[in-house]
């Protein structure tokens, strides 16, 4: 989805007939003409060198944006930025002027680590980032630079601390309901809904859906003491709400300068929602006197995220944009990761065999994995490791230029020069085609399975150079909920092949075993992954 769907699906035709002649052609004019003009005379005196530049055909790069949303709309993205790249003479840096905005594309693992590390002072988010998500995310984490995301990640990073994120009970109190709905075949009717257990061997299930209805009871309960039973309702108006705002969210984003003709009736209504819930945890927090909430520790039954970021801040607006971004992060990132790794295991069965080996090596087939048993379990880990260089969890990204500067390499005809970097440009980098990069790996050999294959024996015998890999990004915005989301992931696999001996791939027939990149936000299986699980036979 793009600028045209954009408009297309949410600008009203009044809208159109009133204004749209004069907007378009004051538009046009001032991103073709002007815009280009002052650009090139501030790069013309700029140290350094241009990348190779992507060529377009149509005013406005018309056609690179009807190819961008055709691949989008056919889950092809990545196979569209590998198109890109084999213009630019077998550089990984290039620009393209789209709508008239010169936007810098890279999966230079050097142009990446400047982006997120050596360089950080010059990108960042960006006001018009900021802009476009705070009605949803307000001055977080993910939306702040400067003082402000400083401060937002000194408030969140001691939630996060090791005896916080080894506190596994949230997971397992979720689990029990997770293999009740995975015998049912679907979310539950209520908790109480009965369920045959031993009928549900080989039933079809969509493991991607209830992956994401357990992380959004698993990470409600961690932050707010009370989950919203998404794996036992099918129908559920706070999460229907979040996902409606993130839906609209995206269309915002993408539509730029004409984003306030984005509608925005049911973008308000699912924020009304989520706030109305959201702030009932808060007001019942700062009920507590500051020095309740200083004898309260993580012992405590009840105690929760909010406690600990209230004991810092009884800012209603803080406590409220804090929740909602890593509500966002803890909810879709680690739902995703484990729909790809059960996708892929049911492709492997021989991966399977060993990760439920090893898992009953260490801790048997039902007493709870410590933190300990899951850090250890390296099996387990390469699963994860593999999963996540096939499909990091954000697999495009953008940074805006805070001030005119450059990318190390990728500049003049062999790429050895500095690119010329104009403040507020964009600069797009792909996580998902750097990682699958053939020339940044060894060459193909029995140990070594092509780069596009899924193989967590290769972690035994390789581990990949610095930002060559890096899915949760890296620097000083480094993702501060990793460790939380790895152990998340790895408790339920554990959990998951202590029960299940088997699963069947049932997607062959969906995607003839060409798996679908959703990539709006996050990297989803565009289908589903649609599996059937066994338990092993008791003995």
């Amino acid at each position: 989805m793009g600028l045209v769907e954009t408009l297309v699906d949410n600008v009203s035709v009044k809208s159109i007939i009133i204004l749209g002649p004069a907007l378009l052609v004051s538009w046009m004019f001032y991103w073709l003409v002007v815009v280009p003009i002052f650009e090139e005379i501030a790069l013309a005196r700029m140290p350094g060198a241009r990348p190779p530049k992507l060529r377009t055909f149509l005013p406005l790069s018309l056609d690179f944006i009807h190819r961008a949303i055709t691949a989008s709309k056919a889950y092809q993205n990545l196979e569209f930025w590998r198109g890109l790249f084999s213009q630019s003479k077998g550089l990984q840096t290039a620009e393209v002027r789209v709508a008239g905005r010169r936007t810098v594309l890279t999966i230079d693992p050097e142009n990446i680590k400047a982006i997120l590390a050596t360089q950080f002072g010059d990108y960042g988010k960006g006001e018009p980032f900021h802009n476009e998500w705070k009605e949803f995310l307000g001055d977080s984490i993910f939306t702040t630079d400067g003082g402000l995301w400083h401060g937002s990640r000194q408030l969140i990073r001691p939630q996060f601390i090791k005896d916080r994120v080894s506190d596994l009970q949230t997971f397992e109190n979720h689990m029990e309901i997770l293999f009740r709905a995975i015998a049912n075949g679907g979310a539950l009717e209520g908790e109480n809904q009965f369920v045959d257990m031993e009928s549900g061997n080989g039933r079809p299930v969509d493991i991607s859906d209830l992956f994401f209805r357990f992380t959004l009871d698993a990470s409600t309960d961690f932050l707010l003491g009370n989950d919203v039973k998404s794996l036992s309702t099918p129908r559920q108006e706070f999460a229907e709400a979040f996902a409606e705002v993130q839906r609209v969210q995206s269309i915002i984003a993408r539509a730029g300068p004409l984003n306030r003709f984005v509608s925005r009736k049911t973008f308000r209504e699912g924020l009304k929602v989520i706030n109305n819930f959201i702030n009932h945890y808060i007001e019942k927090t700062l009920a507590l006197s500051p020095e309740e909430l200083a004898t309260k520790g993580k012992s405590d039954s009840g105690y929760t995220f909010l406690h600990a970021l209230a004991g810092f801040t009884r800012d209603r607006e803080v406590l409220r944009d804090q929740l909602i971004a890593v509500l966002l992060a803890g909810r879709d990132t680690t739902a995703c990761t484990l729909s790809w790794t059960i996708y892929e295991l049911a492709r492997h069965p021989e991966a399977v065999e060993k990760l439920r080996a090893e898992i009953l090596s260490v801790v048997g087939p039902s007493r709870a994995p410590t933190y300990e048993d899951l850090k250890g379990m390296k099996y387990l880990q390469n699963v994860m490791n593999e999963t996540l260089r096939l499909y990091p969890v954000v697999p495009f990204n953008v940074r805006l230029a805070l001030k005119d500067t450059t990318l190390p390499r990728g500049g003049g005809l062999d790429g050895s020069l500095p690119v010329k970097v104009l403040k507020d440009t964009p600069i797009a980098y792909s996580t998902l085609v750097m990682q699958r990069r053939p020339d940044l790996y060894p060459p193909i050999s029995p140990q070594f399975p092509d780069v596009d294959i899924f193989s967590p024996d290769r972690w035994f015998h390789w581990q990949p150079k610095p930002w060559q890999y890096i899915p949760f990004n890296g620097g000083p915005r480094i993702c501060i909920g990793q460790q939380f989301a790895l152990t998340e992931m790895a408790y339920v696999l554990t959990r998951l092949f202590q029960r299940y001996e088997r699963v069947d791939n049932l997607m062959t027939e969906v995607d003839g075993g060409r798996p679908k990149l959703r990539a709006e936000v996050v990297l989803q299986p565009g289908d589903g992954v649609k599996v059937a699980f066994w338990e092993a036979r008791k003995a």
